[in-house]
């Protein structure tokens, strides 16, 4: 009796620690999360656009294939590798991350360059009278998958450096939550939101009171409203994110300088609203990144689209992106 009390105390020892594990998966796995988040804003935002154009059938099918391909950037590609990284070569983590906020402001000023500047694109108009339906379909999803990837490794070793540091597995199985459930959050909002349209279509249509039709009605509206806020919310997200990346490496590398002024602005600005500290802080520290990733993408707009993707393209062959 003694032997199965002290198995059973051992057990439910070792059962407190796993709790303990999950526990501190979960909270590792949501602070990640929330560092990513303005990502995966972008990730959202970004998405929709390759299914415009296709019938209302192949939607979610599509959106299916690039999720599954989002599962495999993260899971079987960037997890393992970022994992290596981190335990052979962690001083390459933060110029990967640089690298990459630097790509998010080049992809934000883009963005804000042409509203600012705008011109009509006619390649995916082209594409849909002059391809194969199924042949374009595949072209899609393979640059859905692309941009996907560039998305996701900003995500992964954004959530890695969030990550405290506990061991080798306890960070693969956060990273492994973070990727699943970001994935799931990020393509079950994409699809609600492509197929948003054709729900208030058919509420407008079929429903027999008048409430029910006026809704749907309403949902028809709003999309493109709603496509809009999307893109723009997300491009401020690259934005943002893109700067405070480039800042706070820079720092950790030892350069101290803008990130240590925008820290001081920020406290100041929370200090002098302490109703609202946090919310002053977080708001000023994002507009200051903000500009910061706005300026930095100008100056990469003619590097890249003159020297970098050109070069790109004559090394693999490939024409050179209309912008």
């Amino acid at each position: 009796m003694s032997g199965l009390l002290a198995l059973l105390d051992d057990v439910a020892a070792i059962a407190k620690v796993a709790a303990a594990s999950i526990d501190d998966i979960a909270g590792a796995a949501a602070k990640a999360g929330a560092k990513a988040a303005g990502v995966v804003i972008d990730d959202a935002a970004v998405t929709p656009k390759y299914v415009h154009g296709f019938e209302a059938k192949r939607e979610l099918p599509i959106i299916y294939r690039i999720a599954k391909g989002s599962l495999k950037n993260k899971l079987i590609i960037l997890l393992p590798a970022l994992l290596a990284l981190d335990s052979f070569l962690p001083q390459v983590i933060t110029p990967l991350l640089m690298f990459g906020g630097a790509y998010l402001c080049f992809e934000g000023a883009e963005k804000v360059y042409h509203a600012l500047v705008p011109h009509k694109d006619h390649a995916v108009e082209a594409d849909f009278d002059t391809k194969d339906p199924a042949r374009l379909e595949e072209e899609k999803v393979a640059g859905a998958i692309k941009t996907d990837f560039i998305l996701s490794a900003e995500i992964m070793t954004i959530s890695l450096a969030a990550i405290p540091d506990s061991g080798f597995w306890m960070d693969a199985i956060t990273l492994a939550i973070v990727g699943a459930m970001i994935t799931v959050a990020v393509y079950g909002a994409v699809a609600l939101i492509v197929k948003m349209d054709d729900i208030g279509l058919h509420m407008a249509a079929n429903r027999k009171t008048a409430a029910a039709r006026a809704f749907g009605r309403g949902l028809v509206t709003a999309m493109p409203k709603l496509m809009s806020f999307l893109s723009t919310v997300g491009t401020l997200a690259m934005l943002w994110v893109g700067g405070n990346i480039i800042t706070h490496g820079l720092d950790v590398l030892g350069v101290h300088e803008p990130y240590g002024t925008i820290h001081h602005w920020a406290v100041a600005a929370g200090q002098a609203i302490p109703q609202a500290s946090g919310l002053v802080e977080w708001a000023v520290t994002a507009a200051c990144d903000g500009v910061i990733g706005l300026a930095l993408g100008l100056l990469l707009i003619p590097i890249a689209t003159r020297i970098i993707i050109p070069v790109y393209a004559a090394i693999t062959g490939t024409k050179k992106a209309a912008h």
